[in-house]
């Protein structure tokens, strides 16, 4: 998108929105969400440079107030930060949780591509079946967890030194057994895997579902969405992959206490 300049509209709020500000999200993601990671206040703002870096580097200016998902994938962070932005003022930090992005060095495994990624009807979410797959793994978790869809991507083969081709690109849940102890380290194919707290919160205040409500207001409620959702006014459409540059673990992204191989 380079040279080019995309808007992002801040959807307007319909019958189906709800007036609920950003300190109470905030408040929500403190209260619902585990594990969390607190960042220090230069570790914040850095991230929401970052982020708006990449959205400008991307050619997307946002018109109105949204939520915007930022994943660092250094192997040493490992992290989601959710902000809220506003063109012109500083961003609200929302909350922060550990991720697992794409493990390198197997076959099959990909780098999880940095940019900006929207999230719209084009690539339909789904949700998870709950069934186990031939390692006997919930490999996007527990029945119903959301699958968020970003489509197919161009990514770094993990196996070869210089070698790319498309992966599908999704943000999900993982097996709340055996694979969410060890969010905070590389151990998915590409895609990021997320607590599934963080789930089920971005899913219930439709945090990235800037599309999928209007589509809900003004043509037929997509049926991925939930029937006792909440969606919030100022709903985002945008996730962005950074990777910050670093020597050492940051203390407030510690790493899980044992880390195990990925079946």
């Amino acid at each position: 998108m380079a040279g080019a300049i995309a808007v992002a509209p801040l959807a307007c709020p319909g019958p189906t929105w709800a007036q609920v500000p950003p300190d109470e999200v905030a408040r929500a993601f403190r209260q619902e969400v585990s594990p969390a990671l607190v960042l220090p206040d230069d570790e914040r703002e850095r991230y929401a440079n970052l982020a708006l870096q990449a959205l400008q580097a991307a050619g997307i200016i946002l018109l109105g107030p949204q939520y915007v998902l930022v994943v660092d994938r250094h192997v040493k962070v490992q992290a989601a930060m959710l902000f809220w932005m506003r063109l012109g003022a500083p961003s609200l930090y929302i909350g922060a949780a550990p991720v697992s992005t794409g493990r390198i060095g197997r076959f099959d495994h990909f780098e999880t591509p940095m940019g900006v990624f929207a999230h719209n009807l084009n690539n339909p979410d789904f949700r998870a079946e709950g069934t186990k797959n031939a390692n006997g793994i919930l490999g996007y978790g527990a029945k119903g967890m959301r699958v968020y869809d970003f489509g197919w991507q161009q990514a770094r083969q993990g196996w070869t030194k210089e070698g790319v081709s498309t992966m599908r690109l999704q943000m999900h849940a993982t097996d709340p057994y055996q694979l969410e102890t060890r969010l905070g380290t590389p151990q998915s194919k590409g895609c990021i895997r997320i607590p599934a707290t963080l789930n089920q919160l971005i899913d219930r205040l439709g945090l990235l579902d800037a599309d999928y409500e209007l589509a809900a207001d003004l043509v037929s409620t997509p049926w991925v969405l939930r029937r006792d959702r909440t969606p919030v006014y100022g709903a985002g459409r945008y996730l962005i992959v950074v990777e910050t540059l670093r020597d050492t673990r940051p203390a407030w992204s510690p790493a899980p206490s044992a880390v195990k191989g990925t079946p």
